[in-house]
């Protein structure tokens, strides 16, 4: 045994000490780093028209984050999400918006759920420089919102190509439209419009509700009166777009009815009953040989009891995901140049779609679309959410 003199065993006592405090004030630190969240602003459909796929949204995201933290975070931090209610319009979403950059200081948005609020918060990120990544906005216009807005849910403009390639291939010359008075609703009869048009289709009848009407028979009447093949439906809410479906049946209406993804969601579909049997919806829809798109419809059903709009879920859910790989390589939820750099690189495979990513106007590609027929009431089940899958859009 050394026995030191007092002076240097008083020495190396010291010397432990702040070793230790050190090591103690560097655990702390890292500890302290290690708690701290990334915070991710979300802004949905919470209320509004489009509530029935903007809480889904919601809920996904949350699972999806509530995963990322239960795994280790991000770099070892948890992801944080703070959520506002864009109401389905552009003022709401302004509000929203403005909470989450000046109170809560966000530089990384996901949402919105609707393109009117879209429209309407994109232009201030824009200018901020604040990013928006939404999974299901659609508008053809937010393609050219700005470097620093994203999507993962696809076009209209390929949405109303489709449809009036379906019309045409079915056979329909004539068609009449039944449109809800917004953004998306609006940017979907346009488009398809001009697709059919193009062929040599002809628009015999339009007519446009505003969100808060509940009847639609008058204006049915209307374009029943017209003699179209087909009757082209346009709807921002689930609501709507059932009791039309469910309306233009009930007044004798016997030709075709097509529509863009919202009358074959799930509570539209209940509400229609079956005047819905044979819709045929243009939309993009999950690969039932998607191991992991089966993995997120199952626990997604078995945590809220629930699945509507199957693949505008799964796109909320991969966005969380797409973020979290960005954060880890930015480590920093306040680099939203350098997220917006992230984003254009990235090449994905989850939930919605193997290896797809996005083009130099934030648009998503290397996805598409399909056309469903929805199936008799007695036939439809929660595995295949109502409908079934006829193939991919034809070509004219």
């Amino acid at each position: 045994m050394v026995i030191l003199p007092s002076a240097l065993r008083l020495a190396a006592v010291f010397a432990v000490l702040a070793a230790l405090a050190l090591v103690i004030v560097g655990c702390a630190t890292d500890e302290a780093e290690e708690e701290d969240p990334f915070i991710i602003g979300v802004m949905e459909s919470v209320t509004g028209p489009g509530e029935t796929y903007g809480n889904v949204a919601v809920q996904a995201k949350q699972m999806a984050a509530d995963e990322i933290n239960q795994a280790g975070g991000i770099n070892g931090r948890p992801l944080k999400l703070i959520v506002e209610d864009e109401k389905c319009n552009a003022q709401d979403s302004i509000t929203a918006y403005r909470k989450l950059t000046d109170v809560d200081g966000v530089k990384i948005i996901l949402g919105t759920s609707c393109s009117g609020a879209m429209l309407g918060a994109a232009p201030l990120a824009e200018e901020e420089g604040v990013v928006m990544f939404s999974g299901l906005a659609t508008n053809p216009d937010i393609a050219n919102a700005g470097d620093y807005i994203f999507r993962t849910s696809l076009n209209d403009a390929q949405v109303g190509v489709d449809t009036g390639n379906v019309l045409w291939a079915d056979g329909v010359r004539k068609v009449a439209t039944i449109t809800e008075a917004t953004d998306y609703a609006e940017g979907v009869r346009r488009t398809t419009v001009e697709q059919f048009e193009k062929l040599g289709g002809e628009v015999v009848g339009e007519e446009r509700y505003a969100s808060d009407v509940i009847d639609f028979r008058s204006q049915l009447t209307k374009l029943i009166g017209a003699s179209p093949d087909a009757i082209h439906i346009a709807a921002q809410s689930e609501q709507a777009g059932g009791t039309i479906v469910k309306q233009i049946r009930e007044l004798g209406f016997g030709g075709g009815l097509y529509s863009e993804v919202v009358p074959v969601g799930a509570t539209a579909l209940e509400i229609a009953g079956e005047a819905a049997t044979g819709l045929k919806g243009i939309t993009a829809d999950l690969d039932p040989a998607n191991a992991k798109a089966q993995e997120v419809l199952s626990n997604f059903r078995d945590r809220y009891g629930y699945v509507t709009l199957a693949w505008y879920l799964g796109s909320a859910y991969d966005d969380v995901y797409i973020t979290a790989e960005c954060l880890k390589e930015t480590n920093d939820d306040q680099d939203a140049d350098g997220f917006r750099d992230c984003m254009y690189e990235i090449t994905w495979s989850g939930t919605i779609g193997e290896n797809y990513g996005f083009d130099e106007l934030g648009e998503v590609e290397g996805l598409a679309n399909v056309v469903v027929e929805v199936l008799p009431v007695a036939e439809r089940t929660d595995d295949n959410f109502g409908y079934k899958v006829l193939g991919p859009a034809p070509s004219p």
